[in-house]
């Protein structure tokens, strides 16, 4: 009943210390936290478990705590491999602890009541090592030790807790991905020396080109498993690491040859599953499997997708809890009041290869899709208050989506892949105020248009909504022409559906586009058609929508006190139906409408008032706006550090939602202010990247009165010749490159160029919902032509039309003042309101009087 001296004691850290610890046999990597963290844990509590997957590093963590830790207990740390140990009830567990420790069994008394009497004097830290087998025993063992030995610590590994009183779980988690990248070039190098990503620089912040994006994508793809990662690096023998990532699809082909003197089940990934999965019993093996199909999921989605085929619903949560003791399943945190889980990407790929085995991977896919379409349609109805419920619920469920999307990209894939077109589309259509709200348009117009161009003969109900569906994203992506023409095709089949909601919906989009196109009066037809429809119970949404969208058109056509009370009846029914971010459209208007009044103060406070709402659902295109705002007025207040600040806020959101018409109007603001700092060329030079980019993307041509008016003094201080020279060179200029040198701070010292006042933005641009710095220099490869005049730069006849607009002179009397005729006299007229952007004489005039001195 002697503690003796242990076989095979070494230790790097202290010669002298008693111990059997394995010696570790390269460098640890990363989990200084963790380290940490768990050295303070075992100074309070004497009986921690580290819990994870198979291959999540949780023997190599332990191990490397205990060394740290050699000095801190004098009669040393102890390692019990348990591995090998097979679960006959015959104690077992004592038995190899003993063997271990050097005490020897007695006759007619059970182990570990001589094991707890050798070591109760003792100070002592007992690593017990892959319990998960030998769960109960090594608890009956633990719970023994601790209440008879007051000294003495027990560190676990185990794939579940052992689950007893005074246990601390500790789970560990994958490595970060900057570790992962460092465990795998550190690895990789002992393999290959010489290997082209492992010198000093490289690894997440450096290395080769290409070599370090693929080396975060294969810890990315392995989710930072550190023994996914050695084994992958084991393959840069023969592989380059780009192959290794291209390969990570069938991952348990290329992570299959290991260390061979590493036991079996580390040897492979697929051994290290398969070992957890042998101790699963039948139903959570089902589970497993059938959790597969998830991108992540609460606990109502297992109960409807998993349940069935003898396993019964009432069963799932405890299955489901043992899946998450086991380490097989990972809580993912709480979301709108639900707790989250989800599994690693090599344990659900198994669990996958296991569903196909089973013969369940279509009909788990189904109910899968089956439960996304029909969650999506009530969330839909709640999104637009075709259901009634408070804006809390509506911010919910904006947040749930941002971790459902996963799940909704396999079940849009899955019935394509079926050829399930009807199912594909309506969960496109029941979602697609999501993907607006959140900036993500073009993603999810190339899901609707795919299955759109399959589906010519589904049933009206089905078309005609995700029609009118698709007609809302090419609003959201400012595509109007696009929105125009789907919001026609829609209208049919919605009728012939009896679908008023979505018809009216239509309506309002084509009303939209029309209202872009300057075709107002029949913008103004289509509104009255979507009025009639949307005047029905469930319609507020469409009601609000359309008061919003008269309230932008009487702003196009300068009828402000109109416009204003249009807006606050949209503003005020959004507020009834609790759809904030509805009413925020109406609010960025006010603040519009104010601009254009002459009040900055209160076009400020608009913007601001919004932007707690916006924040609560990530509304990037909006905030985009409502910051764009903010900065237009700082601009005219000559506020140009908040102008700066809120114009670098709204450009990163309009590059984040990929809107490239927001991009170039940000980019025409960033000229202005370019120019109020001092900066011309720069200013000059960031108009044309505008104009190309607006261009590119299909909007329509100028850049404004404000930018116009900018460009008037800038042409006198720099020339007609560099003002062309330099717009050329914008025009030359990415997008990316232009974004980098509008983000650029001026310079110190820089003297803020005289500023006129620079008049009404054109209304068109609203939406509902120093000279020594050169500018940027144009992309290489793509030579410059000869200078190019701004295309809105009026022309010196057409300052003369505009200086005589101001004096209040019909086209008859510019004609005659002219000595020219009418019809001329009409055409320029015209060209100078596209130009500028108006839509009346009296916006010319009124701009004119600030902009264009009379000579």
């Amino acid at each position: 009943m002697t503690l003796q001296n242990a076989p095979d004691s070494h230790a790097d850290d202290d010669p002298n210390a008693a111990t059997n610890l394995p010696v570790e046999p390269n460098d640890f990597v990363g989990r200084e936290r963790d380290v940490a963290d768990l050295r303070d844990l075992l100074e309070s509590v004497r009986a921690v478990t580290l819990c994870g997957p198979g291959g999540i590093g949780k023997t190599r963590l332990a191990v490397h705590v205990a060394h740290s830790l050699l000095g801190s207990y004098p009669d040393g740390v102890w390692f019990v491999e348990l591995a090998d140990v097979a679960p006959d009830g015959l104690d077992q567990v004592p038995r190899k602890a003993a063997a271990v420790l050097g005490v020897a069994e007695e006759d007619t008394r059970p182990v570990a009541d001589t094991l707890a009497d050798a070591l109760r004097p003792r100070e002592v830290l007992l690593v017990l090592d892959n319990c998960e087998h030998l769960v109960d025993e090594c608890a009956d063992l633990t719970r023994v030790l601790l209440a008879r030995c007051p000294r003495l610590w027990v560190l676990a590994t185990s794939r579940e807790p052992l689950r007893m009183a005074g246990e601390n779980v500790w789970r560990v988690p994958p490595l970060e991905p900057a570790e992962g990248a460092e465990l795998f070039l550190a690895r990789a190098a002992a393999i290959r020396p010489g290997f082209a990503g492992a010198g000093p620089g490289s690894g997440a912040r450096g290395g080769p080109d290409g070599v370090e994006d693929a080396v975060g994508e294969i810890s990315r793809a392995l989710d930072g498993v550190p023994l996914a990662l050695e084994l992958a690096a084991a393959r840069i023998r023969v592989l380059s690491v780009e192959q290794i990532a291209g390969r990570l699809a069938d991952r348990f082909k290329l992570l299959s040859t290991g260390d061979r003197t590493a036991p079996l089940r580390q040897r492979t990934l697929r051994a290290a599953i398969d070992w957890s999965h042998e101790l699963l019993s039948e139903p959570e093996r089902v589970l497993l499997r059938r959790l597969s199909v998830f991108a992540g999921w609460s606990l109502d989605q297992a109960e409807q997708v998993c349940a069935g085929d003898g396993l019964p619903a009432e069963d799932i949560l405890d299955l489901l809890t043992a899946l998450v003791d086991k380490s097989l399943v990972a809580i993912a945190g709480e979301v709108a009041g639900e707790v989250r889980f989800r599994q690693l990407d090599s344990i659900r790929q198994y669990a996958a290869e296991r569903l196909t085995a089973a013969g369940e991977t279509e009909a788990a896919h189904d109910r899968h899709r089956d439960a996304i379409l029909e969650i999506a349609e009530r969330h839909g109805e709640l999104a637009l208050a075709e259901r009634r419920g408070p804006w809390s619920e509506r911010i919910a469920l904006f947040r749930r989506y941002d971790v459902e999307v996963g799940n909704v990209r396999a079940a849009l894939a899955w019935s394509l892949e079926r050829g399930e077109i009807e199912a594909g589309l309506r969960i496109c259509t029941a979602l697609r105020t999501y993907w607006i709200v959140r900036g993500r348009v073009a993603e999810w117009a190339e899901w609707t248009d795919r299955f759109l161009a399959l589906g010519a003969d589904l049933p009206a109900y089905v078309r005609g909504p995700a029609l009118a569906s698709r007609a809302q994203l090419g609003i959201g992506a400012r595509d109007y022409s696009q929105a125009g023409e789907f919001a026609s095709e829609a209208i049919e089949p919605c009728r012939k559906a009896d679908d008023a909601f979505m018809e009216a919906s239509a309506l309002i989009a084509l009303a939209e586009s029309l209202s872009r196109a300057g075709r107002l009066n029949e913008a103004v037809e289509r509104l009255d058609e979507a009025d009639a429809l949307a005047a029905a119970p469930g319609q507020e949404w469409n009601r609000a929508y359309s008061l919003t969208s008269r309230g932008y058109l009487q702003i196009r056509r300068g009828r402000l006190r109109e416009a204003r009370e249009l807006l606050e009846s949209g503003l005020a029914t959004m507020r009834e139906i609790g759809q904030l971010w509805g009413a925020s459209a109406a609010l960025i208007g006010l603040g519009r409408l104010a601009e254009l009044r002459g009040d900055p103060a209160a076009a400020r406070a608009h913007y601001t008032d919004v932007l707690p709402i916006l924040d609560e659902i990530d509304a990037r295109p909006e905030l985009a706006r409502a910051h764009a705002g903010i900065g237009r007025v700082a601009l005219e207040q000559g506020d140009l550090r908040a102008a700066r600040e809120a114009l670098t806020a709204s450009i990163g959101l309009s590059r984040a939602s990929g809107i490239r018409l927001d991009v170039a109007r940000a980019l025409e603001t960033f000229a202005m202010l370019l120019a109020a700092e001092g900066d011309d060329r720069g200013a000059v030079t960031l108009g044309g990247a505008a104009h190309a980019l607006r261009e590119a993307a299909g909007g329509r041509a100028g850049t404004g009165a404000r930018l116009e008016a900018t460009l008037e003094p800038l042409r006198k201080r720099l020339g007609e010749p560099l003002v062309a020279q330099l717009w050329g060179e914008g025009l030359a200029t990415s997008s990316d490159d232009a974004v980098r040198y509008a983000l650029r701070a001026p310079e110190p010292g820089a003297v803020p160029a005289p500023r006129s006042p620079a008049g009404p933005e054109r209304p068109e641009e609203t939406e509902p919902h120093g000279q020594a710095k050169p500018g940027p220099r144009p992309e290489t490869g793509r030579p410059l032509a000869t200078p190019v005049t701004p295309p809105s730069t009026l022309t010196a006849r057409e300052r003369e039309i505009v200086r005589l607009v101001a004096r209040g002179l019909s086209n008859r009397g510019i004609a005659d003042e002219l000595v020219i005729s009418p019809a001329t006299v009409a055409r320029h007229v015209t060209n100078i309101l596209t130009k500028l952007g108006f839509s009346s004489r009296a916006q010319v005039a009124a701009w004119a009087v600030e902009n264009i001195p009379d000579e």
